[in-house]
């Protein structure tokens, strides 16, 4: 058996620790450890969630905008059927986009595909967004099976501080809501012609709005088929 010689033995010396050492719980507890939060970047518009009855719109800059449209569309018309027409095709696209929006931004929506469920959808969920309220009435009419009335007792707010020239005194400006809705039913395959009227109410100054739908006759035999 050979031995290392003492030359060699001086030479190999075990390390010895220089300095202070601290054990790993000691480390643990002398590290202090900062959790700052990361500001969040907001959401892109079209993420946010809907509005739970939240005004995000100042009603006057709106009734404003409102205003100057149907100034604008004054000169191009020659009659009051044509102003509502004008009214009526651009709440149209407005109500194809509605529907669009909620169906990506909600995730428990789903797709309505009985009649007095969209009709429902409509009178709640859809007024809450646009008025931030439920619809006074929804009724079906008793002459006409194919006839659905959503009523307003009051003045809608877009409409709350528009004043009718004296050319047009048969005007209502309510048509624009009527082609929301016309364009949210025609996303949903749910057919329809929608208008607007005004009745007096009694007892009260102002008359009342009546959106009326009238389905198309497929859409009313699809509903027999699947009441």
């Amino acid at each position: 058996m050979s031995t290392l010689s003492p030359a060699v033995q001086s030479a190999v010396q075990p390390m010895k620790p220089t300095g202070s050492y601290s054990s790993l719980e000691q480390l643990a507890a002398k590290a202090t450890f900062t959790t700052e939060k990361k500001p969040q970047k907001p959401l892109p518009i079209l993420s946010r969630p809907i509005s739970k009855g939240k005004a995000e719109v100042s009603l006057s800059a709106f009734s404003f905008m409102f205003s100057e449209f149907i100034q604008y569309c004054i000169p191009r018309v020659t009659n009051t059927s044509e102003l509502e027409k004008r009214l009526s095709e651009a709440g149209y696209t407005i109500g194809n986009r509605i529907l669009e929006l909620i169906s990506f931004r909600e995730k428990n929506y789903k797709r309505e595909t009985k009649l007095i469920s969209i009709l429902t959808f409509i009178s709640f969920t859809i007024w809450k967004l646009l008025f931030s309220k439920n619809a006074d009435l929804l009724e079906k009419s008793t002459e006409e099976p194919d006839e659905y009335m959503i009523t307003e007792n009051q003045p809608l707010s877009l409409t709350k501080f528009i004043s009718t020239p004296k050319d047009y005194q048969g005007f209502n400006c309510a048509s624009f809501v009527a082609g929301i809705v016309e364009g949210i039913l025609d996303a949903a395959d749910f057919g329809a012609r929608v208008t607007a009227h005004s009745m007096p109410l009694k007892g009260q100054k102002h008359p009342k709005t009546v959106i009326l739908i009238k389905f198309n006759p497929d859409v009313i035999a699809r509903s027999d088929l699947n009441p």
